[in-house]
């Protein structure tokens, strides 16, 4: 395990997540800390149920001793990070050329009937949100969405349906 990596610890980020840090700062070059800031927050945003708040950020900032900014730049160019909070089950709905040519809109319209909300809301139990995102890379399995860390392809209405049932 690597050392810690700066003493002016935040008490916002626990130690669990610093350590987690520390290993992703220590495959740099000391002078380049601030390279590890995207997984400092996606580290910090999964420790805190999936968001990102101000406050977090400019802890991680101080972490790797870079421009609060700087941070501020990655997590709002970035569609994996949210600061706003986020339903347990976060679905990224594709809405790219190739998954908008091979039926993006119908998985679209099918998750926001069936869960009943739109881009950018949760359910009223917590359980889901949606998000539009721009592209995930997974262009021949069109039209696709993400929950979590799984992809889910060549989605149709049925097909939703049991992924949605088949979640907690």
């Amino acid at each position: 395990m690597a050392a810690v990596m700066n003493q002016n610890v935040d008490p916002l980020i626990s130690a669990e997540s610093r350590a987690e840090i520390d290993k992703w700062v220590a495959k740099y070059p000391p002078e380049q800390k601030q390279s590890a800031v995207m997984a400092a927050l996606r580290i910090v945003q999964d420790a805190n149920g999936g968001h990102l708040t101000t406050e977090l950020m400019d802890a991680v900032a101080d972490y790797l001793e870079m421009p609060r900014v700087s941070a501020y730049e990655v997590a709002t160019f970035y569609s994996m990070y949210e600061l706003s909070p986020v339903g347990r089950h976060k679905i990224c709905v594709c809405t790219n050329i190739s998954c908008m040519l091979c039926g993006s809109d119908e998985v679209v319209d099918h998750l926001k009937k069936r869960l009943g909300i739109g881009f950018g809301d949760i359910t009223p139990d917590g359980k889901f949100s949606l998000k539009e995102v721009e592209c995930l890379g997974a262009c021949v399995g069109a039209p696709m969405l993400q929950i979590g860390t799984q992809y889910h392809e060549n989605l149709t209405p049925e097909s939703i349906d049991k992924i949605l049932d088949g979640l907690d």
